[in-house]
């Protein structure tokens, strides 16, 4: 059999990969939801304050995001599919470290080691995703954050079955998890080399570039980080804090609060997976300036209503809010082409980091207020998507001359 050529790779998605990475991503985010999951436990037996849960979010996030955008520009380079699989070991030694802290440096020391895993899986994971798209750039990412959305909504769910009843040793269970994603992560990182050695043997096509002049692109992306920005420190609120303010203003139990945060994170899940296609058929700016602004009505009314109409605006905020990111990533990777892994670690990294500094200081402000003031002043952080506006339309990349 002939070998497929470079044309037909460009053009044609191949769903296994992309669904193997994707499903790699659900295990590493379902490790890294069981940080915040767990929150609740370790802040009672620890003897935590606000601030310093926001701490272990900003000890994650900051190891997770500093060497995200320089994994990403030297795997464009020079790619290293095996990498991933050493990204998986590290999450695999962070959670093992958790489930024997005995202490809050230990707690820091474990979430460093499942955050420096995590800045090494995402950058090149998602490179891997645009290649395996063919022409289907959006769906391909929106299927790859489908898997991370997913896991960050099991965690949760999994915390509140096992590790809040059988406490935090518990956690050493999950090591099974980044076991199975290595598993699966050799296989395609198998697939990769055989792509890369097919690619080598063909003539380089024509390279794209985008029509806007450079300091146009350096606004829009500043303009897309600030989106980031918004809808990152919001997710924060909910996935750190979202337990405390239903336990403190319904006064559920920690079993019932985590399945309130499970739906939420579910629909999350559930968002991501509507924006990419939408994005690749209407236009990326449509689903970016839709889900950011979309959902400030929804996270305003929040704090106001019900435990009903928290568990139905939760929901509505997950699905609205989240389908943004893969249409965020895919137009950034569009405005700089050639540099997928560097735009992708920038944006991961970006968002984890904004995470943890957000998360960081809501915990110091809920301890100096409250945690219902808290989600008050989060209630206005999607009103920044008005920034939408000074987005450039969607433009298909011409060929250089």
């Amino acid at each position: 059999m002939n070998a497929p050529s470079r044309s037909a790779f460009a053009q044609r998605t191949v769903f296994p990969v992309l669904l193997a990475i994707s499903f790699s991503h659900l295990l590493n985010d379902t490790v890294q939801a069981l940080i915040p999951a767990i929150y609740p436990v370790v802040k009672d037996g620890f003897h935590l304050s606000f601030a310093e849960i926001g701490l272990i979010t900003l000890t994650f996030q900051l190891t997770a995001s500093l060497l995200q955008p320089f994994v990403g520009h030297f795997t464009d380079k020079r790619p290293q599919p095996y990498s991933l699989i050493a990204g998986m070991c590290f999450s695999l030694a962070g959670l093992l470290a958790l489930a024997r802290a005995g202490s809050f440096p230990a707690i820091l020391v474990a979430v460093a080691l499942v955050g420096v895993g995590s800045s090494i899986f995402h950058p090149e994971a998602s490179r891997m995703a645009h290649l395996a798209a063919g022409g289907r750039r959006g769906l391909a990412q929106a299927v790859f954050q489908l898997g991370g959305n997913a896991g960050s909504a099991l965690g949760p769910l999994l915390a509140a079955l096992i590790i809040v009843p059988l406490g935090q040793a518990k956690v050493s269970w999950f090591a099974l998890l980044p076991l199975i994603a290595i598993a699966v992560l050799w296989q395609v990182a198998g697939w990769y080399k055989r792509h890369s050695a097919i690619m080598a043997r063909r003539p380089r096509p024509v390279v794209v570039r985008h029509t806007l002049p450079r300091r146009q692109v350096a606004g829009t992306i500043a303009v897309l980080l600030a989106l980031i920005f918004s809808k990152q420190v919001y997710l924060a609120c909910v996935t750190s804090y979202f337990t405390f303010f239903l336990i403190d203003k319904f006064h559920l139990p920690v079993q019932d609060a985590q399945l309130y945060l499970f739906l939420f994170l579910f629909a999350v899940a559930a968002g991501t997976l509507i924006g990419g296609p939408i994005g690749d058929r209407y236009g990326r700016k449509h689903v970016i300036w839709a889900s950011i602004l979309g959902a400030a009505p929804f996270t305003l009314l929040l704090p106001y209503v019900s435990l009903f109409w928290v568990s139905v605006l939760s929901v509505l905020i997950g699905l609205i809010l989240s389908s943004a990111f893969s249409a965020i990533l895919v137009y950034a990777q569009e405005l700089l082409p050639g540099k997928v892994g560097m735009v992708a670690g920038l944006f991961f990294g970006f968002a984890f980091g904004m995470a943890g500094i957000g998360s960081a200081l809501l915990g110091k402000l809920a301890d100096a207020t409250s945690i219902t003031y808290v989600f008050h002043v989060c209630a206005y952080l999607p009103l920044i998507g008005l920034a939408a506006l000074f987005l450039p339309r969607d433009r298909a990349p011409q060929a250089a001359g």
